[in-house]
């Protein structure tokens, strides 16, 4: 079985949507890590002070075919009408893997013998 690893930098407003979002689409255990980003063009605010903003890092280890339905799920989320995006997600496939819960493992082959 092939899995991947899917990143995702949200805004810490859609953090909860895009936990909702992935677990409606079968993912399992999700890391949760505090970021803050540093945009291209300088968001101004009171008194001319720039804010870039702090950012949620959502980490999870899916089965390859069930990461690309969330990528979409958590990509729809953070880029509702195609044209400005609120963030980042991206899949890196894994070639090696150890320690991961063995119910979970029993999860995924579930999902793919449902045919997903």
């Amino acid at each position: 079985m092939k899995f991947s690893v899917l990143v995702a930098f949200v805004p810490e407003d859609l953090e909860q949507d895009c936990i909702d979002a992935a677990r409606e689409q079968g993912a399992g255990g999700i890391t949760l890590l505090s970021g803050r980003g540093i945009a291209n063009t300088t968001k101004k605010t009171f008194f001319g002070l720039s804010f870039d903003g702090s950012q949620s890092v959502l980490m999870m280890v899916l089965e390859k075919s069930l990461s690309l339905e969330v990528l979409k799920a958590i990509q729809g989320i953070i880029m509702p009408n195609d044209t400005d995006s609120q963030g980042l997600v991206f899949t890196v496939p894994l070639e090696h893997l150890g320690g991961i819960d063995l119910s979970q493992y029993e999860k995924f082959e579930q999902h793919v013998k449902e045919g997903f």
